[in-house]
């Protein structure tokens, strides 16, 4: 088992699944939109480490079921239900208690400009934005929250809630295991001995529409107020 040493750890998902395995990969999908201070917590790498690990998760956890398909669809699964509980906490966060946070005070872990940074995501994109947000970290973590507070209705909330989970559990889990086999297979490359490459890759992929609506959108917004 792995222990705490640097801050750095708690941005490495082989840490999570090393020191908490499958039950702790479930609460840090659940953390990051049930808790409004998850949004630091990895979410698409840890998906995807855990795809490459999904076998020996599943063994260490429940003893595997001798299939990889069946051993990582059942991780998947889990991991979907773990996100969609997550958002209907942070929807039913938002619809209680959701206003009185344009009015908190910025701490190391709240910042009122990604409250509205979600809010601007889901004025954009309606229903679609509580689909869309799952790929994007950050807006994940605050979007069900602006959903609760905008008041939209529960069960369309929940279809939404359901399709995303599904689709970002599904694809970043399957994508992880299935390119590790491939790359051992065809080219003889192990992705476990490269994680921190590929970790930075997929922060730099799913950051990128943040990055590029932070200095672009800006600059468009200008234009169009001239």
């Amino acid at each position: 088992m792995d222990h705490f040493e640097s801050w750095k750890d708690l941005l490495n998902p082989e840490f999570y699944i090393k020191m908490g395995g499958f039950w702790l990969i479930l609460f840090i999908i659940f953390a990051e939109t049930g808790l409004f201070v998850g949004f630091f917590l990895p979410g698409d790498s840890l998906l995807f480490v855990s795809g490459i690990y999904a076998v020996e998760i599943m063994k260490e956890t429940f003893g595997g079921t001798g299939s990889d398909l069946l051993d990582t669809t059942i991780l998947a699964t889990a991991i979907s239900i773990a996100a969609i509980i997550g958002n209907e906490v942070g929807y039913w966060f938002g619809y209680k208690a959701g206003p009185a946070l344009y009015k908190k005070e910025d701490t190391f872990l709240f910042k009122k400009k990604y409250l509205f940074q979600a809010h601007d995501f889901f004025e954009q994109h309606g229903r679609l934005a509580v689909i869309m947000a799952r790929f994007l970290p950050i807006v994940r973590t605050f979007t069900p929250i602006v959903a609760g507070i905008v008041k939209m209705d529960k069960k369309e909330f929940f279809v939404d809630n359901v399709v995303g989970a599904v689709l970002w559990s599904f694809i970043l889990v399957f994508a992880g295991h299935y390119l590790d086999k491939l790359f051992i297979d065809q080219f003889g490359i192990d992705l476990k001995s490269h994680l921190e490459m590929i970790i930075l890759v997929i922060v730099v992929i799913t950051t990128a529409p943040i990055i590029i609506k932070f200095f672009f959108g800006g600059k468009k917004e200008e234009k169009d107020s001239e």
